[in-house]
């Protein structure tokens, strides 16, 4: 029986994907799994009957990775899963900023007494004319999931659209539109567009990489907008572009004391994923990962540890080994199962960065000497039995 603990709500229709065999605990220290979406978790003490902690969402900075990685605790998100909602927020903030319609809206609400309105508007909407968006250049920074749906559709739009990513995989690049302009270099977006948006994670890199530099070379009124994370934005540096006439307007989904309320922000409560489909999508995804994992040992969509996968194990054990990612490792390990009389039946060994893991079907089941053979072994963080 594995156990599952959630530290946020996480949508029903996902934890009806849990099959018999797997049972919700309110004991944090008896869980095997932990769902979470935007709890904190890096005062947590982890319990050693912990094996995967599955983040209902893309973002994972509310997770201590690192200490994970070298307890054996694969963390998993839900890339894509959110995407579409985010994309439709893109595009309403692109609307919101390009016909200066908050501005207008508030306009209403402040003159709602007045007789004269219907009047008075006539007069006053030349205030808040705005641009149109068929036919302005949009670049996009980043090219995942999120970023190749907000292509997409700019371009069916009548945008023309450039996209940046160094990085992009080719499941992105085979769902992108040819009609979209790869560009090498993020100077191209910056110098070309008339509204960005920046759809990239948040790495030491990638840190307020929208910094005052990039904004000098940018068109006079662009407008920028910012679904990802606040800190991929000085949004100093951007405050005072709006007071200077070269930023049009900056949308974020992220309130605080720099943006909120200040005139040519346009600030959102971080609306991205707030839908009903995004929550239900991203909780049938991080059950589905949990569930693989837990039973098989199967990783798919980890960021601390690499994707591996060996499918339904039908050999009469599986071990996982969860190790650093250095010379001679899988020597060890089979010299080790060799010497115990245990046939290896299949392996599998993937690597990310400093860590790597360890798949390997037994055509007997491991005994307790064997496990406690290799967790001994120099480098090895973690064995797990599955079967």
């Amino acid at each position: 029986m594995y156990k599952y603990a959630c530290l946020n709500n996480i949508a029903e229709v996902g934890l009806e994907h849990f099959p018999e065999g797997f049972e919700r605990t309110e004991n944090i220290e008896e869980a095997n799994g932990i769902l979470v979406r935007s709890a904190s978790m890096h005062d947590m003490d982890f319990s050693d009957n912990l094996y995967a902690i599955a983040r209902a969402g893309a973002g994972v900075n509310n997770i201590p990775l690192e200490e994970c990685a070298k307890r054996g605790i694969v963390v998993f998100n839900t890339p894509g899963a959110n995407a579409n909602g985010v994309r439709e927020l893109v595009f309403a903030g692109m609307l919101l900023a390009c016909r200066d319609i908050v501005e207008g809206v508030d306009w209403v609400r402040a003159n709602w007494d007045n007789p004269d309105i219907a009047q008075s508007v006539e007069k006053e909407k030349k205030k808040f004319a705005g641009i149109e968006i068929q036919g302005k250049k949009l670049g996009i920074i980043g090219l995942g999931a999120i970023g190749v749906r907000v292509a997409n559709a700019a371009s069916s739009l009548g945008m023309d659209v450039y996209g940046y990513d160094p990085y992009v995989t080719v499941d992105s690049a085979w769902n992108l539109s040819r009609k979209i302009t790869h560009v090498l270099n993020v100077n191209d977006i910056y110098e070309n567009c008339d509204v960005i948006t920046v759809h990239v994670p948040l790495l030491e890199s990638t840190r307020e990489m929208i910094n005052e530099e990039a904004i000098s070379r940018m068109k006079k009124g662009v407008i920028l907008i910012n679904m990802a994370r606040d800190l991929l934005v000085d949004e100093k540096a951007v405050i005072k572009a709006i007071d200077e006439g070269k930023i049009r307007r900056y949308v974020s989904d992220f309130p605080n004391p720099t943006v909120a309320g200040h005139r040519g922000c346009i600030t959102t409560p971080h609306l991205g994923a707030s839908t009903e489909e995004s929550e239900d999508n991203c909780a049938v995804m991080a059950v589905r990962e949990l569930r693989d994992f837990l039973r098989y040992g199967n990783i798919s969509n980890s960021v601390n540890y690499p994707n591996c996968s060996m499918g339904v194990c039908e050999q009469a054990g599986r071990i996982a080994i969860f190790h650093q990612n250095k010379a001679n490792m899988i020597t060890q390990f089979t010299t080790l199962i060799g010497s115990s009389n245990t046939n290896i039946h299949a392996m599998a060994n993937k690597s990310r960065g400093e860590h790597a893991y360890t798949l390997i079907d037994l055509d007997t089941p491991a005994d307790d000497a064997l496990i406690s053979g290799l967790s001994a072994i120099d480098g090895v963080y973690r064995v797990r039995v599955i079967k």
